[in-house]
C-alpha cells in the first residue's frame, strides 16, 4: 500500500508551488500534481513576465501582501541563482478624477513605500514616447517592477524536487461524495493518498468542481502583444521605460518594457470572453489587432507601425470582485480550494502560500474576503 503524503497539491502554478514550499519548509511531505507541467503554456503562471507592484488604490490589503511577497521572490532568486525580478519601476498614469490612484498616496505613506509624484510636465519630459493627454499627473513606485513568471515557477518546482517534493505529471480527478477524502485518482486510474488535498489549479477549478465554482470563478481570454521597438531606440527598455498602467482608458491598458530582448509587452486588462483552458486555441483575433493599432496610433505613435513579433493568449480566472478564494470545500473536511488569482495574483503567490500554511498547520484566523461564502455569482470587479 502506498504511503500517504501529508498534502497533495493539484496545480503546479504560482499558488500551488509556493504553498508547497511553505508546507515543505514546515516539515510536511508534499506531492505536487499537474496535468501539463509547472508554469505550462496553458496556465495563468506560464507567461514570460508579470508586474510586481504595491499600488492597489485606497485599500492596503493587497499592498501589504505585495510587500511581504517581493522579498520572498528575491530570496528565491538568490537560492536558484537566477534573475527573477527586474526593478524597472511602476508608473500609474492618472488625473484628479481618478480616486483609485489618488488613494495610493496615503497607503504608500502609511506603509513606508517609496513613491514619487510626477506632474504633467515631468511626465512629458521623462516619457515623451507616451501621448496620454488626459493624464495630468503620475505616481511612480521606484522599487517595483517585473517578475520573470514562467522561469520563477519552473525553478521553484525544481528546487522543491531537489528538497524532497514529489512532482507527479498527471491529470487529477476531483473527489466525489462528502466527508473525509483518503485519496484522489488520476485520469490514468492511479491513486494518490494523503492527509489533506489542496486544489490550486486556476482556470481548471470550475471544471473540477462545476456545481460549486462554475458561477464563482470566471476564466476569461486575455490577449498579449510583444512589439519590436525601432532599431537603436532605447526608449522602450529599462531604465528609460518603466512598467506603466493607464486606468483612465476604458480598456485599461498596461505595458511592460522590453525585458531581455523579448519585446515591448502591451495588453488590455479588461476581461475578455470565456475560455476553455484545455481545448481553446491560443490565437489572437483580428479585431484585437485593429484595436491595438488604433491605441498605438493615438497614444504611442512611435510604435504605431512597430512589428508584432509575438502574441500570447492566456487567461484570467477571477472571482466576482477579484478577491482570492482560499477556503475549505464545504463538502469535504480535508479538501481546500485556492484560486481566483489572475489577473493580479501572481505577485502575491509567496504570501498566499504562507497564509495557507498558517491555516493548515497553525489554525490561523481565516480572512473573510477569501471565503467561499463571500463569492457572488455576478461579476463586479473591484480589485485591480
Amino acid at each position: 500500500m502506498k504511503k500517504a503524503y501529508d498534502f497533495v497539491i493539484v496545480g503546479a502554478g504560482a499558488f500551488g508551488a509556493w504553498s508547497a514550499r511553505f508546507l515543505q519548509q514546515n516539515g510536511a511531505r508534499v506531492a505536487l500534481v499537474d496535468a501539463y507541467g509547472p508554469a505550462n503554456g496553458r496556465s495563468s503562471s506560464g507567461g514570460e513576465t508579470r508586474v510586481m507592484r504595491m499600488g492597489y488604490g485606497p485599500d492596503d490589503f493587497y499592498t501589504l501582501m505585495a510587500q511581504r511577497s517581493l522579498p520572498l521572490w528575491e530570496e528565491l532568486a538568490l537560492e536558484v541563482e537566477a534573475e527573477l525580478f527586474h526593478r524597472t519601476g511602476v508608473l500609474w498614469l492618472s488625473n484628479d478624477a481618478d480616486e483609485y490612484t489618488k488613494g495610493m498616496v496615503d497607503i504608500f505613506e502609511k506603509n513606508d513605500i517609496p513613491f514619487e509624484r510626477l506632474d504633467q510636465a515631468a511626465l512629458r519630459q521623462q516619457h515623451p514616447e507616451l501621448k496620454f493627454d488626459d493624464a495630468s499627473w503620475g505616481l511612480c513606485e521606484p522599487g517595483s517592477g517585473v517578475l520573470m513568471a514562467r522561469r520563477g515557477v519552473e525553478l521553484l518546482v525544481y528546487a522543491l524536487e531537489r528538497s524532497g517534493l514529489s512532482y507527479i505529471h498527471a491529470a487529477a480527478i476531483a473527489p466525489r461524495g462528502t466527508g473525509k477524502v483518503n485519496e484522489i485518482l488520476t485520469a490514468r486510474g492511479e491513486s494518490i493518498p494523503a492527509g489533506q488535498f489542496i486544489f490550486a489549479c486556476g482556470a481548471w477549478l470550475p471544471r473540477l468542481f462545476p456545481e460549486l465554482l462554475r458561477d464563482r470563478i470566471f476564466p476569461s481570454r486575455q490577449e498579449v502583444f510583444y512589439l519590436g521597438p525601432p532599431a537603436g531606440d532605447d526608449g522602450f527598455r529599462p531604465p528609460r521605460m518603466p512598467v506603466w498602467l493607464y486606468h483612465l482608458h476604458p480598456d485599461i491598458p498596461y505595458a511592460i518594457p522590453d525585458i531581455e530582448g523579448r519585446g515591448f509587452k502591451i495588453a488590455f486588462d479588461r476581461h475578455g470572453g470565456a475560455i476553455d483552458p484545455d481545448s481553446d486555441e491560443r490565437v489572437v483575433g483580428s479585431g484585437s489587432l485593429s484595436r491595438l493599432r488604433e491605441f498605438l496610433t493615438n497614444q504611442i505613435p512611435r510604435l504605431k507601425d512597430a512589428p508584432i513579433f509575438g502574441t500570447r493568449v492566456c487567461q484570467y480566472e477571477n472571482t466576482w470582485d477579484g478577491d482570492f478564494l482560499i477556503d475549505r470545500h464545504p463538502d469535504f473536511e480535508n479538501v481546500w480550494l485556492v484560486g481566483g488569482g489572475s489577473g493580479h495574483g501572481f505577485k502575491h503567490a509567496p504570501a498566499v502560500g504562507e497564509y495557507l500554511t498558517s491555516l493548515l498547520l497553525n489554525k490561523a484566523r481565516p480572512e473573510l474576503r477569501f471565503s467561499l461564502a463571500s463569492k457572488q455569482t455576478s461579476q463586479a470587479r473591484k480589485v485591480y
